[in-house]
């Protein structure tokens, strides 16, 4: 089957600016406290539910799959870029990162306990935000936990120059009420959202608002 358009400019693109990317987020999470608020709420409703293995999708160079582990979670990442496999691997070895598209994951219905994907529905289009909301659903066992980061807005945001490099990347920004309604008709329930204003980080101004959304499969959910 021919991989759509949107899935080999997203892999190219992030290839092709991996280390510039690695260096641009290195120390970013440090100065978002209500970003390790939502994660750290994630981690403890996992844990609190037995634990299990979470999965983080659209992983780039591993930086949240590490934070995920060293809140007390068995973590791994998965991401469609290999050269952002390649950085994730190099700078954390004790951790499992592999290649693939969170629409398609390899893994048994049920088989996590909880999964996060942090900016990375961003190169969804709309009309694929279903699919990957499902395979979420499929892949998450009764109870487990899902967080979701994005931007906020209305209009796509496209990029041919990243860094001095040329890529071909689409930003989709949405409105968090939106993502909640396509998440339920998903089968995964919102029951926390955060929605903050831009804010300046490592001297650069957001140019949009940030959200999280925390949703959870129901527990007697045997679909």
């Amino acid at each position: 089957m021919t991989e759509p358009d949107f899935l080999t400019a997203t892999r190219t693109s992030y290839d092709t600016m991996a280390a510039d990317y690695t260096e641009f987020i290195r120390g970013e999470l440090a100065a978002l406290p209500l970003e390790r608020a939502m994660l750290a709420a994630f981690a403890e409703l996992v844990l609190s539910d037995g634990g299990g293995p979470v999965l983080e999708v659209g992983c780039g160079p591993g930086r949240i799959t590490r934070h995920l582990h060293d809140l007390g979670l068995d973590a791994a990442g998965l991401d469609l870029s290999p050269g952002m496999i390649a950085q994730a691997r190099r700078a954390y070895p004790d951790l499992r990162f592999t290649e693939g598209s969170m629409l398609e994951l390899d893994l048994a219905d049920g088989a996590l306990a909880g999964l996060v994907a942090w900016y990375s529905v961003i190169h969804l289009p709309d009309d694929r935000l279903p699919a990957a909301f499902a395979e979420f659903h499929r892949v998450l066992a009764p109870g487990g936990h899902l967080l979701l980061a994005f931007q906020v807005g209305d209009e796509p945001m496209h990029r041919t120059d990243m860094w001095g490099r040329p890529v071909s990347l689409t930003f989709h920004r949405r409105r968090p009420e939106e993502v909640a309604l396509l998440l339920h008709a998903a089968g995964l329930d919102v029951h926390a959202r955060l929605c903050r204003e831009p804010q300046g980080v490592d001297g650069r101004l957001e140019s949009t608002p940030q959200a999280c959304l925390l949703a959870r499969r129901p527990s007697g959910d045997r679909r």
